[in-house]
């Protein structure tokens, strides 16, 4: 049959990206394990719908325009400048890492020719001995920070075929350098007399950091250089080892914190408690696994994943860690980098360990963890979110927190550290780059729901998937599939999906034999699915063209938590109480003095703003509920006449109907834009709650289990909404049992 331009187009460029295919063994005679599902080339997959939505909101906002005034990558050193946050120079590198799968995924041309420019610059202004970037004496030259910038550079490098090589060359020079640099007591690595690049310890706590460019480099183009390669990658552990941070002594059940005051016993270094060092820390197993095929450290990694779910893993997904981990109490703060680093880190994971819960996790930070802290038009953010949050200002005091400022969870463009700035933008590109992955039987596979294409070769098969879905806020996909041949088509089924109602239709149109009067045929098939035990439905796809219809059923849920708690869950979406809020602008301030950045460093359009959030007047955060009332509810479609806001009026819900089989259906005209902002997603809960008097601590909300759960007043209909959308919101919440509540009557 014909395909289409626009699949022909796709395929052509796909195929150009793909010409080196890496296998188990390369050139020189190297073996990596391989992935069980390996992740396409950036450029690949196309973003459509809502996060289509997101990406364009991201390209517009902070993360899209920062290098044209934010001073930490406008003055960067790297390109010329004057400034940097810290000597680990990591700030426009963390930049890059995160720019280019922007600019590539979204095909964004202005993003394309930011990243252009700085990577021409590094590339044209590599010192003569190998090193990329200013530094230029053994007292300030770090290798942390290159490791971003080699991120960066091979994303580059499978997303643009004509930089391929120079690329290429810049890394084997620098790669010796840094060789010889590690051979030579670790310098550059391990600080020494008077060293400044790194006097606190980061990068010996990400060493295996190093891992993923250099297996890249080894497999694609190892030039008969492998030695020094392979040799430099066992110098950054050896040399992590030697500091005190080797993350094979943490991640066990003896050596893991499952809580950490100030007067918990703990003898390693505080690298392993530090939690954007922990999301990147569950990278280390694998990262040698794959180099050595050792099944220890592949079992080290599941239980590196196990540890944090049990101890210090957030309802939203993320890491509770306010720079260091403590407990699981709403008060803490999870810092927005963490939320970044652990969707990255757990996407990694699942393509080596195939576990599908895994996968869930990183939908679930990428849906509730990650959204919740940065604004709905991406131009400003929060340092710490909490999952108790009823307002986000500058609070009275930092003593509720390990180490971060009062200020941390308001929404600002440096509301503490500088280094969630300039390293959040790689959370939603990079999602969407590994959204799709290649199967080991030589098939293709949809393992993160967002909508998008995918345009690849499989072998000499041209394949084109376009997924469709409004996927979390709906829980259907339709797939349109175009293929030159057949192959095998896959997708994931989420653990939370009843997989008993969830259901799978076809529809194949293939070309016809040439005896046939007619020059196509059809065929249909449905059925439930039938997840294989890594949770993935198969589906056989013919030459020809297919649409296929994923319905996934499931319903509301109550996770107990301590202290007669609960959480409220639907589908991968968290569920928090709305809390409606007042907004205040103010100035943006610098991190550490808390005095008005000058306009220099601000956008001269007057985008960059910190926002003061506090409830609005008669808005109640004190509740208890009773999961065991939950009701479902969606917009109605607005009249003409309407001019009401979804944002506040709750009469313009009714309740929902999934009639039989329990499968939310959203329509992509039901969704907002942006849809991460209160009352912007379509379907929301109604859950029966009663006022209670709650303390506030260190002027936040208590944590639950330190006071007596008092209820007062009549019992309600609260407001449930997903958790990304509400920066105000309360999501861990006491428990009791209630009289059954109107849920036609709702109190904000």
């Amino acid at each position: 049959m014909l395909l289409s331009r626009l699949f022909i187009a796709l395929v052509g460029l796909a195929t150009a990206q793909a010409r080196v295919v890496p296998g188990s063994t390369n050139e020189d005679g190297k073996k990596f394990v391989q992935p069980v599902y390996k992740p396409l080339d950036l450029g690949s997959v196309k973003p459509l719908g809502w996060f289509k939505d997101q990406l364009e909101l991201e390209a517009a906002g902070l993360s899209g325009n920062m290098f044209d005034f934010y001073r930490f990558v406008h003055d960067s050193r790297y390109i010329g400048g004057s400034t940097e946050y810290s000597g680990l120079d990591e700030a426009s590198p963390y930049w890059f890492n995160g720019l280019v799968p922007l600019a590539f995924g979204l095909g964004d041309e202005r993003i394309r020719g930011q990243v252009k420019y700085y990577l021409d610059y590094i590339l044209d202004h590599q010192q003569e001995d190998g090193w990329i970037g200013f530094e230029t004496t053994r007292a300030t030259r770090g290798l942390w920070a290159r490791c971003l910038l080699l991120l960066g550079l091979i994303q580059y490098a499978e997303a643009d075929p004509t930089e391929t090589e120079r690329i290429v060359d810049a890394m084997h020079r620098y790669v010796v350098l840094a060789h010889s640099m590690l051979k030579n007591n670790y310098t550059g690595l391990i600080v020494h007399g008077n060293d400044t690049f790194d006097t606190a310890g980061f990068g010996v706590g990400r060493t295996h950091e190093m891992h993923i460019p250099m297996q890249w480099l080894l497999e694609r183009y190892p030039r008969n250089n492998s030695d020094i390669i392979w040799e430099t990658m066992e110098l950054m552990i050896d040399g992590g080892v030697l500091w005190g941070a080797d993350w094979r002594t943490f991640w066990t059940d003896k050596s893991y914190p499952k809580v950490l005051y100030d007067t918990t016993p703990f003898e390693l270094s505080w690298v392993f408690i530090h939690g954007v060092n922990m999301a990147e820390g569950l990278r280390y197993p694998l990262s040698l696994y794959i180099n050595s095929g050792d099944e220890a450290l592949r079992a080290q990694t599941r239980k590196a994943v196990d540890l944090l779910a049990a101890y210090h893993r957030s309802l939203a997904g993320t890491i509770l860690a306010d720079e260091y981990i403590s407990d699981l109490n709403p008060s803490r703060g999870a810092e927005l980098c963490i939320a970044a680093e652990v969707m990255f880190s757990s996407a990694y994971i699942y393509q080596y360990l195939g576990d599908n819960d895994v996968a869930d996790w990183a939908e679930q930070t990428a849906f509730n963890a990650f959204p919740v802290s940065v604004a709905p038009d991406w131009w400003s953010h929060q340092y710490v979110q909490q999952e108790n949050q009823p307002w986000s200002r500058n609070l009275s005091t930092d003593d509720l927190w390990w180490d971060v400022n009062s200020y941390a969870n308001v929404f600002g463009l440096e509301p503490n550290y500088p280094c969630c700035t300039v390293n959040h933008p790689q959370a939603y590109p990079k999602f969407l780059a590994n959204s799709f992955a290649t199967t080991a039987d030589g098939g293709l596979a949809h393992v993160f729901l967002v909508p998008g294409t995918a345009a690849t070769s499989l072998g000499s098969n041209a394949v084109l998937v376009s997924a469709n879905t409004t996927y979390p806020f709906g829980h259907t996909v339709t797939y349109s599939v175009s293929a030159a041949a057949p192959f095998d088509f896959y997708v994931r089924i989420p653990t939370w999906a009843d997989a008993g109602k969830s259901t799978i239709t076809s529809t194949s149109t293939t070309p016809s034999s040439p005896s046939s009067s007619s020059s196509t045929s059809s065929s249909s098939n449905s059925s439930t699915v039938s997840p294989s035990p890594q949770g993935l439905h198969h589906i056989p796809i013919p030459a020809g063209t297919t649409t296929a219809t994923l319905r996934l059923a499931t319903s509301p849920r109550a996770v107990p938590r301590a202290n007669d708690t609960a959480a409220v869950y639907y589908g991968a979406l968290l569920y928090a109480l709305a809390v409606e809020h007042d907004t205040q602008l103010r100035p943006p301030v610098e991190y550490r003095s808390m005095t008005p950045l000058p306009p220099s460093t601000l956008d001269p359009h007057g985008r960059t703003r910190d926002y003061v959030l506090t409830p609005k007047e008669g808005s109640r955060w004190n509740v208890a509920i009773d999961p065991s009332q939950i009701r479902v509810v969606r917009r109605r479609r607005p009249s003409s006449s309407s001019n009401s806001s979804p944002s506040t009026n709750t009469t313009a819900f009714e309740a929902y109907d999934a009639e039989d089989d329990d499968v939310l259906e959203v329509g992509p005209d039901e969704l907002e834009n942006p849809i991460w902002e209160l009352g912007a997603p379509p379907v929301e809960l109604r859950v029966a709650a009663v006022e209670i008097d709650w303390p506030v601590v260190m002027d936040t909300a208590a944590d639950p289990g330190t006071f007596a759960v008092r209820p007062k007043g009549k019992p309600f209909a609260a407001r449930f909404v997903p958790y990304g959308s509400s920066k105000l919101h309360m999501a861990l919440l006491p428990v009791v049992e209630l009289d059954d509540v109107d849920f036609d009557v709702v109190s904000e």
